[in-house]
Formats: structure tokens, C-alpha cells, sequence
């Protein structure tokens, strides 16, 4: 056996590290935050601790908390039960529970804020009934953030937890049912056990999502690590200490995750035999059936039907009667901002998809599965840590330009090119999973039969991979360019001066109670949110009858 020469075995190894150099970029943002931390301004903790600190922490841990507990309750009672029984509207219940993904959080916020208010119709209406000495819950609080966050994001665990119970074998649950377990007893024994990594990750999706979240906290003075970011940036103008507290941030992130794979990285769960028999509904009848009905109806009535229509009222008000500061033509360049924004994020982010999950697969092994795992890791991490990341790296960027004398002046921090490579950082992950599953399906033959006959990685990638995950990337495509147009933390903190989108219209707009006004954009960005519901529910189809 000859060994090759060490000059062949470093170009081997630097050829297997293509993914690696491919995803630098979008690891170092985050690295550069959590390096702050080993170098921390004392100053800066002593007086975020004489100040909020333990207050932000008090409301962080409650609500992140809340919310995961809240969401897993919901989503994977809404999800057993459309899995498990038969009842009427169920057939339609199974996909329209996905609905309220397509509202963003702080837009279903701002709408229950205005709704259930001192000064909303709700409260109007039990003081005209009852008097003015009726009582209804403070909607400007910890529980109102949780309630509207478990609204929101509860289909995260819906979604998961109803596929895991669709792929359990039908004699499992049989076999439970003959030690006389009832349906109850077989969901806490049986089904929720082997369902455990799915309930885990669609929970810790959800409390990441909460702990990004610094509109809705905002709007329900809640305060938290997020929000306190943004107040230190913009309020106090020092960068310097939201980095600092971002690090921290990132740090609760981390945890979290961490905590995910501990949760189900130890644990197994397999159906063993031939072909799985999937559960069979049970027929529910009578006040049991009519009650299932009033649950999901009730729960989409105030998740989804009750925010678009209060949005479309007040679009159709506002659009008679316009009552917000706009100039003429000042929405119609948030418009255009933003889908130039979207459109954009979108190709670069599923161009360097392609690079990346076309390399892993090129060079195989764990070098390009680590790749595309760290790849994903902005898309866990809070906005919040991806634009103090970002801004330290444009910084230091345009710092070496500047010494160099190449430049003079910023060129990257507070530029378009600066948004949108905070854009990759953040959405990296959702073009990468939609292309990687394409390329999943395609046979490792073709890639062999052209290296055979001698074409190079660039022309594997141009002439075999991409025509071959057109739909991949479409979907991919897809998704990014609806989570850039709901994207609110990294947009607002990053954009260049005087630039505008649709989603800081709608949060300037909810933040001055203009509601009327801000339903337009609003209902723009719920109408964009319906593209990736619609990807999931054709995904559903193919997959077979729910």
C-alpha cells in the first residue's frame, strides 16, 4: 500500500473542508459575540445589575418558560386529536390549525393589545353591560405575552407532534389498548413517549422564538434579555453594552439547545416488523364530538379568524379614512424596499445553500455533515445576537479597509450589503434544509457517472445538482423571502439610515396605538406568511391522507 505524500494529504484535507470554509462566515458573528464574554466590561455589569438585569431575567425565565410549557399543552392536544378521532370539520381542522403561522407575533400582539385593552371594545363592552367596576384581566402583562406567544406559536408542535403520531404503528397503540388502557392512558404511557423528540424540538423552536421576541414584550411590558438589547442599542445608543448583553443572550440560546439534545439526543424510538399500519381515528359522538369541534374551532377562531378580521376592518377603515402620518407615496416604497430586500435575501440565501449542501455531498463524511449543522446556527440564535454579531464584523471590516487606505470612511456598517449578510446569517439554515432534502433524492450514480467522465465539482454543481433540486430551491426560496419580510429585530437595528419595511411600518405604526393604520402592512406580511403554509400543506398531501 503506497501513503500518499503529506502535500497530497493537506490538499485532501483542505478539498474535505470546502463546507467548513463555505460556513465560516456565517459562524462568525456569533463567535465574535461570545468571545465577548471572555473579555467582559465590568463596568457595563455593574450597572445593568444596579439596574433591570435581574428584572430581565426574572421575566426572560418566565416567559421563555411559559411559552414552552403553553405551546407543548396546546400543540400536542390539538395535534392528538386530529390524529387519534374522527369529528366534524376534523378534515379541515388538520391543516387549518397551521393557519396562525402565518400571523408574526407581534402582529397578532398589537391586535389583542387593541382588542382587550382598557380602552378596546371588549372592555368597553363589560362596562357598558356590567358598570364601570368590572373586572377583566390585565392584558398588558407577563400572562397576556404568553397567551399571544402560545396563539402564535403553538403550530410548531402541532405540526410535529401530529406527524409523530401518524408514523406510530397502529399495533403499538392496539397493544396498549389490550392491557386496558383508555385513549388518555395510551397518550401519557405510549404515544407521548415515543413522540418525545418531535414534542422536544417543536417546544424548543417555540421558546427559542419567545426569546427573540422584542415587539410583543414591548408592546406587554414585559421585560426581557431582548428587549433590553434594543433599549440599550437605540435608547442609550451603547453598542458596546447590547453586545455585551447580546453574549448573554446567546449564552440562554445555547442553553437552550443544549438542553434539546439532552432532552432526546439519548433516546431511541423505533417501530420494529414490516410495513407500519398507521392509527385508525376513532369515531367521536354527541357532546364529545361537538366539544372536539368547539376546541380546534375556538382555537383558530382566536388565533387566526378574529386577528385578520379586526386587520381587515381596520384596512378597510383606514384605506376610506386614512388617519396615519403617511406621505403619498412613503407606502409604496416600504413596499418596494421590502420585497427588493426579500427577493434578494432570498437568491443569496439559496445560492450559498447550493454551495454548501452540493460541497457536503461532494465531500463526504463528517466534515461536510458538521458543515451543514453548523450552518443552521443562526437560525436558532435570537435577532438580536445575529445584528450585534454582524455590525462587529462589518465594523472590523471596514476598520482593516480604512487602515489599508483602501477606504475611507463605512462602507459596510449601515449598508444594504451589511442587511442582507445579516439576512444570510439569520435564514442560512431555512434555504439549507429545503435544498438538502432535495439533494437527498437525488442518486449518488449521477455524481459518479460525470466525475467518469471528467467534469470538475463546479460543472457537477451547475449541470447535475441544480437543475435537479429546482424545487427545492424554489421552496427554499420561498421561505426565506417570507421570513425576511416578518423579520423585525435584525432589519430594525442593521437597516441603513431612512430605510423602512413593512415590518417596522407595522411595529412604528402598533408602538404610536396608529392600529388602523398599521393593519395595511400588516395584512401584507400575513398574506406573504400564507406561501409557507401552503408548502407545508401540499407537503402533508403527498405524504398521504392526514
Amino acid at each position: 500500500m503506497v501513503c500518499p505524500s503529506p502535500f497530497l494529504q493537506v490538499e485532501m484535507l483542505l478539498r474535505r473542508s470546502i463546507p467548513l470554509w463555505l460556513v465560516a462566515p456565517i459562524l462568525l458573528p456569533l463567535l465574535l459575540v461570545a468571545a465577548r464574554l471572555l473579555t467582559p466590561t465590568p463596568e457595563v455589569w455593574l450597572h445593568l445589575w444596579e439596574t433591570r438585569l435581574l428584572e430581565m431575567f426574572v421575566g426572560t425565565t418566565l416567559l421563555v418558560g411559559g411559552v414552552g410549557a403553553t405551546t407543548l399543552l396546546l400543540g400536542t392536544g390539538l395535534a392528538w386529536l386530529v390524529s387519534v378521532y374522527t369529528f366534524p370539520g376534523r378534515n379541515l381542522f388538520v391543516w387549518l390549525l397551521l393557519l396562525p403561522l402565518a400571523v408574526p407575533t407581534y402582529v397578532l400582539g398589537f391586535v389583542m393589545m387593541a382588542t382587550f385593552d382598557f380602552a378596546g371594545p371588549v372592555q368597553t363592552a363589560l362596562r357598558g353591560w356590567f358598570g364601570p367596576e368590572a373586572w377583566f384581566p390585565e392584558i398588558r402583562s407577563l400572562g397576556g405575552a404568553v397567551l399571544v406567544m402560545m396563539l402564535a406559536l403553538y403550530p410548531y408542535v402541532y405540526l410535529l407532534a401530529r406527524a409523530a403520531f401518524r408514523e406510530q404503528a397502529l399495533s403499538t397503540l392496539e397493544a396498549a389498548r389490550t392491557m386496558g388502557y383508555s385513549h388518555w392512558q395510551a397518550l401519557l404511557k405510549v404515544a407521548l413517549p415515543l413522540a418525545r423528540p418531535s414534542l422536544v424540538a417543536g417546544t424548543t423552536l417555540a421558546m427559542l422564538e419567545a426569546l427573540t421576541d422584542f415587539a410583543t414584550v414591548r408592546f406587554f411590558n414585559v421585560p426581557t434579555f431582548s428587549e433590553g438589547v434594543f433599549r440599550i442599542w437605540e435608547g442609550m445608543m451603547d453598542r458596546e453594552a447590547a453586545t455585551e448583553l447580546a453574549a448573554l443572550l446567546l449564552m440562554i440560546a445555547l442553553a437552550i439547545i443544549l438542553l434539546e439534545r439532552a432532552l432526546r439526543g439519548q433516546a431511541r424510538y423505533t417501530q420494529t416488523g414490516g410495513p407500519v399500519q398507521r392509527l385508525a381515528p376513532q369515531p367521536l359522538r354527541g357532546r364529545r364530538a361537538w366539544g372536539a369541534t368547539a376546541v380546534c374551532g375556538l382555537t383558530l377562531a382566536v388565533a387566526f379568524v378574529l386577528p385578520v378580521g379586526q386587520l381587515l376592518a381596520w384596512a378597510v377603515a383606514e384605506w376610506q379614512n386614512p388617519i396615519a402620518p403617511t406621505a403619498d407615496g412613503v407606502a409604496w416604497r416600504y413596499v418596494l424596499t421590502t420585497l427588493g430586500l426579500a427577493a434578494a435575501a432570498a437568491l443569496l440565501a439559496v445560492g450559498m445553500a447550493l454551495l454548501v449542501a452540493s460541497s457536503a455531498r461532494l465531500n463526504a463524511g463528517w466534515l461536510g455533515r458538521a458543515a451543514t449543522g453548523l450552518a443552521g446556527l443562526g437560525y436558532a440564535m435570537p435577532g438580536a445576537v445575529v445584528a450585534a454579531g454582524t455590525l462587529l464584523v462589518l465594523a472590523a471590516t471596514d476598520n482593516l479597509l480604512n487602515s489599508s487606505g483602501l477606504i475611507s470612511g463605512l462602507l459596510l456598517t449601515g449598508s444594504i450589503v451589511g442587511l442582507l449578510y445579516a439576512y444570510l446569517v439569520r435564514f442560512l439554515a431555512v434555504a439549507l434544509n429545503s435544498v438538502d432534502a432535495s439533494l437527498e433524492k437525488v442518486t449518488p450514480r449521477l455524481v459518479e457517472a460525470a466525475r467518469c467522465m471528467g467534469a470538475s465539482r463546479t460543472r457537477i454543481l451547475g449541470r447535475v445538482h441544480a437543475p435537479l433540486v429546482q424545487a427545492g430551491l424554489l421552496a427554499g426560496a420561498i421561505l426565506v423571502f417570507v421570513d425576511v419580510m416578518k423579520e423585525l429585530p435584525v432589519t430594525i437595528l442593521l437597516r441603513p439610515f431612512g430605510m423602512d419595511t413593512l415590518a417596522i411600518w407595522t411595529y412604528m405604526l402598533a408602538a404610536e396605538s396608529y392600529w388602523q393604520a398599521a393593519a395595511i402592512p400588516a395584512l401584507v406580511i400575513v398574506l406573504a406568511g400564507l406561501l409557507p403554509v401552503a408548502l407545508l400543506v401540499r407537503a402533508g398531501d403527498s405524504g398521504g391522507r392526514p
